[in-house]
C-alpha cells in the first residue's frame, strides 16, 4: 500500500484531480469531507463555540434539532484573522488525522494506492505522513476565476489564496506536480502517467 498527499491551492482542482485518479482505481479519502462530519459532531461545536463565541452557532428554526456551525461566517472569521484559522485548525487537525488512520486501517488490499485529498498538508507540517506527495496547480487568477464561479467573492478567493502557502514551495517540496490549468484531457494524461508510475 502506499500512501499519497494531494495537495493543492484553492480553486487550483484537488478535488477534479482526486476523481480522475479514483477512476484509474486509487482510494480516495478527502479530508474536506471529514470536516464537513467533524462539525456536525457536538464535541466538535463545543470546542467551537469556546473558541469563537455563540455568534457562530445557528439554531435550527426546527424543533428538537441540534445546533449547527454557521460555516460561512466560520469561514469569513478564519480567512480574516490567521491566528483564529491556526485555533480552528488546532481543534480539527488531530480529530481529521484521527479518521484518515481509522479509514486506512480498514483497506485490506496491499496493493492499494490510497489518496489522501487535504489542502493544508506543508501548512500544517504534516507532509512526513505520507509516502508521495502530489500538488496540483494552476495560475492564481484561474483559481480565482474558478472560485468565483463556486460564489465566492473575488476579495474572499484572494484572501483564501494568501492563507496558503505559495505554490511555488508547495510544487519544489512535491514528488509530482500536476498543471491543471489547460484542459480536463491534459490533466487526466498527466494523471494517468502518474498513476502508472506509482
Amino acid at each position: 500500500m502506499i500512501i499519497i498527499g494531494l495537495t493543492g491551492n484553492y480553486g487550483m482542482g484537488k478535488s477534479t484531480v482526486a476523481r480522475m485518479f479514483g477512476d484509474f482505481g486509487a482510494i480516495i479519502i478527502d479530508a474536506d469531507d471529514i470536516v464537513r462530519e467533524l462539525l456536525k459532531d457536538s464535541a466538535v461545536i463545543y470546542e467551537i463555540k469556546k473558541a469563537f463565541g455563540e455568534d457562530i452557532i445557528q439554531h435550527s428554526a426546527v424543533s428538537g434539532q441540534p445546533p449547527e456551525i454557521n460555516k460561512r461566517m466560520l469561514a469569513e472569521i478564519v480567512f480574516e484573522h490567521p491566528h483564529l484559522r491556526i485555533s480552528l485548525e488546532n481543534i480539527l487537525h488531530p480529530r481529521v488525522f484521527r479518521k484518515i488512520d481509522e479509514e486506512i486501517a480498514k483497506i485490506t488490499d496491499t496493493s492499494a494506492i490510497v489518496i489522501i485529498e487535504a489542502p493544508v498538508i506543508f501548512e500544517r507540517g504534516c507532509q512526513n505522513r505520507f509516502d508521495k506527495i502530489i500538488t496540483v496547480y494552476a495560475s492564481e487568477e484561474i483559481a480565482i476565476n474558478r472560485l468565483k464561479e463556486k460564489g465566492i467573492s473575488e476579495e474572499d478567493a484572494r484572501k483564501r489564496l494568501k492563507s496558503q502557502f505559495p505554490i511555488e514551495m508547495k510544487i519544489s517540496k512535491s514528488d509530482f506536480a500536476i498543471d491543471n490549468s489547460m484542459d480536463l484531457e491534459n490533466t487526466r494524461r498527466q494523471v494517468e502517467e502518474i498513476y502508472s508510475r506509482l
